[in-house]
């Protein structure tokens, strides 16, 4: 964790305060002997990463922090947010698919830097790369790759979300994703390589990634009720993959319903970078995962 308020934070130029253009005598104030943390982010700057057409991480993990600024909550925590170009969202065919990795992938690093100006203390990657990477070992180099690059700790889905699968005691579990057949085999194997059974994937074959965030909340509620939570499937959790397909309204309102856990990749990434941070109160807005764990 580096430490950003280093003294002196904030530097002054050598003529400290200025009234009218004049430096102000003994204002004091400031003192250059002590390290003053972000009036807004004074607990923790998180960095988060996501794909120039995300349209709904962000607003999702920003009502979790307004929605939990008690004395023990998120009161002092704050994101700093930085896009990854990709010009060409289209994701019709496989072909598309491909050429939708190739920039973001190739768009990281720039991001990362782009995200170290602000000096974030951890970093949130807010793409499900098993939607673009084929098994466990594909996913998990890019990550390792950025961890290297940016000296920083990361919270990533393929982290995350068995973290939290394993809070409830989840084996057997439905994948809810805004993603095409070959994107929801993708992320199936994921979770079949992390030890879970996947009894069943729903997708909604979104052919923009822009448009993921306009799938409406009553076709994934939908999907949940008539699709996946079911007798028959016997499902331990529904877990939903594709960060710009928010889901926490969905979770708030299903969850007793259905009687198991679901849980969001934004949610999930959220709670585990929290977890690792060491903010591990019981938080509101976001279903079971960040209010029992």
């Amino acid at each position: 964790m580096p430490d950003v308020n280093r003294p002196p934070m904030p530097a002054l130029a050598a003529s400290g305060v200025i009234l009218n253009g004049e430096s102000v005598e003994n204002f004091g104030g400031i003192d250059a002997a002590v390290g003053y943390p972000d009036v807004r982010s004074f607990r923790r700057k998180f960095g988060l990463i996501l794909p120039a057409t995300n349209t709904s991480m962000e607003h999702e993990l920003w009502s979790l922090i307004f929605a939990n600024q008690g004395r023990r909550g998120l009161c002092g925590v704050g994101l700093h947010t930085t896009h990854v170009v990709t010009p060409q969202p289209t994701l019709v065919t496989e072909q598309d698919l491909m050429n939708y990795r190739t920039q973001f992938l190739g768009g990281l690093k720039a991001a990362v830097d782009l995200a170290a100006l602000a000096q974030p203390e951890f970093m949130i990657l807010g793409m499900s790369m098993e939607h673009i990477l084929g098994g466990l070992e594909s996913i998990r180099l890019p990550v390792a790759v950025l961890e290297e690059h940016s000296g920083l700790g990361w919270a990533a889905s393929h982290e995350a979300m068995p973290a939290a699968l394993r809070k409830f005691g989840a084996r057997r579990i439905g994948l809810l994703t805004p993603f095409d057949k070959l994107g929801n085999e993708f992320a199936a194997q994921m979770f079949v390589e992390l030890g879970f059974e996947v009894v069943a994937s729903v997708g909604f074959s979104c052919a923009n990634a822009l448009h993921i965030a306009h799938i409406p909340d009553r076709a994934k509620e939908k999907a949940i009720l008539e699709l996946l939570a079911t007798d028959e499937k016997r499902l331990d959790a529904i877990v939903q993959c594709g960060t710009n397909m928010s889901l926490l309204s969905v979770t708030e309102k299903l969850e007793a319903e259905i009687g198991i856990p679901i849980l969001g990749v934004n949610a999930a990434l959220f709670w585990y970078a929290l977890r690792e941070n060491g903010f591990d109160a019981p938080l509101v807005g976001g279903g079971r995962l960040l209010s029992e764990f």
